[in-house]
């Protein structure tokens, strides 16, 4: 019980550093990570942990990209949902619903 406890609260704790980390991008890593969060979390497997592994991932991404100046667009493209579906394991019947609605936000920003 205490492992899963403390799993838990260093999961929680490793989250909201995460959050620090995306609300310091500049404001289009921002928007394109907030929807990309939304988007990658309706393909989520058990606990979770699948999604925040590529989210991390994502994250030190587009850190490193705006840090070189680098446009959001330019690192994931002009269609956001084929960036996401590649870093995602599987694939799932709602996809291609969503995928619509995130590239709607992605053609805003181009």
């Amino acid at each position: 019980m205490n492992n899963t406890l403390a799993r838990l609260i260093g999961d929680k704790k490793d989250w909201k550093r995460m959050e620090a980390r995306a609300a310091a991008l500049p404001a289009d890593y921002r928007t394109v990570y907030a929807e990309m969060k939304s988007y990658m979390w309706r393909f989520t497997a058990g606990d979770g942990m699948d999604i925040v592994e590529i989210l991390r991932e994502v994250l030190d991404l587009f850190e490193t990209e705006a840090a070189a100046g680098r446009s959001v667009v330019e690192v994931t493209g002009a269609d956001l949902a084929a960036f996401c579906d590649a870093r995602l394991p599987d694939h799932d019947i709602y996809r291609d619903t969503l995928r619509a609605t995130l590239d709607k936000v992605a053609a805003k920003l181009s």
